[in-house]
């Protein structure tokens, strides 16, 4: 077997394990996950993903390490975003606490699924038509200037979602929750509970963000196995991740900011990258991209932390 067979080999074993007894066995229960059991999850995740890294390194290569961990870091910080979306869906449809975890688990493999099929179309788009990372590049300009100047009150609202819209025009829906249950009989005809629409908007959601992501891995990395497995790392650790972070995410008021400024670097590094390769070797764009990520990301949380918004000054506020 090749290096690389072995890692995709490794990373499968990790990911049916890490499914059946994170996933499977603790959502099975539909009990809610404390703040501590949130950390411990979230803390083996993120070990799980920078181990593997550690394993790429060992068995790709320097390069190719260094790409993963940029690329990773890049789908957990975005992962944020998703996070505060679904605490505004699960809160619209008033989701008891107990139906949360089940909920998210169908979300997350639902997304896990979407994102090969997104990632195996990008993959052979670009390579039939490399123009298309220019296409790409310029998108992520656009998402990051535009998320730049969004602001938090300009929120999501679920009941204006055009899924709700269009699951209420073509399909039975009660906003009962049914107990748990995604369909329910109501006057003798089966309708689809709440829950359904929740975990259909879950699902959606991520296509959407998969729309950011996937081309701004691409800008980072043309690897297929860095892009696959950075995806789904950082995927599987959404679930733990809403449970530490889902009091706490709205606080995080400069994060998009500091994800709009990665979002149009590596926009830019896509557009001008036959230039850039004629001043700055691949080792090298691969080290100033991980910097620029971990800058970002982690300068626009730690901002949001000291300039939280009950914190600040009247005339910063307005």
């Amino acid at each position: 077997m090749t290096h690389t067979q072995i890692t995709y080999l490794v990373f499968g074993i990790v990911l049916i394990l890490a499914v059946v007894f994170d996933l499977g066995l603790v959502s099975k229960s539909n009990k809610t996950m404390s703040i501590r059991q949130a950390l411990y999850q979230t803390l083996f995740w993120v070990a799980l993903g920078l181990g593997f890294g550690a394993f790429v390194w060992f068995e790709e290569g320097k390069h190719t390490a260094l790409e993963y961990v940029s690329a990773y870091l890049m789908e957990w910080s975005l992962s944020i975003d998703n996070i505060f979306v679904f605490v505004l869906i699960f809160g619209y449809f008033k989701v008891k606490e107990e139906y949360i975890p089940r909920a998210l688990l169908i979300g997350i493999l639902m997304a896990i699924i979407f994102r090969v099929i997104f990632i195996t179309l990008g993959v052979e788009l670009v390579n039939r038509f490399h123009w298309l990372l220019y296409l790409f590049g310029a998108f992520l300009i656009y998402t990051g200037f535009k998320m730049f100047t969004t602001t938090q009150d300009e929120e999501f609202d679920p009941g204006e979602s055009g899924v709700l819209k269009f699951l209420k025009r073509w399909l039975p829906i009660t906003m009962d929750d049914g107990g748990g249950k995604y369909r329910m009989l109501e006057k003798g005809k089966p309708v689809y509970t709440a829950l359904f629409v929740v975990v259909v908007m879950l699902a959606t959601t991520d296509i959407v963000f998969a729309l950011d992501s996937i081309p701004a891995v691409m800008g980072i990395s043309r690897n297929v196995l860095v892009i696959y497995t950075s995806n789904i790392f950082a995927v599987l650790g959404l679930r733990s991740l809403f449970f530490l972070l889902r009091g706490a995410v709205s606080k995080f008021d400069y994060l998009q900011q500091g994800i709009a400024i990665v979002l149009v670097f590596i926009g830019l590094k896509m557009l001008g990258e036959n230039l850039i390769g004629t001043f700055i070797n691949k080792n090298q764009q691969v080290v100033i991209s991980l910097v620029v990520i971990v800058a970002c990301i982690g300068g626009s949380i730690l901002y949001s932390i000291y300039h939280q918004k009950e914190g600040e000054p009247e005339d910063l506020q307005e």
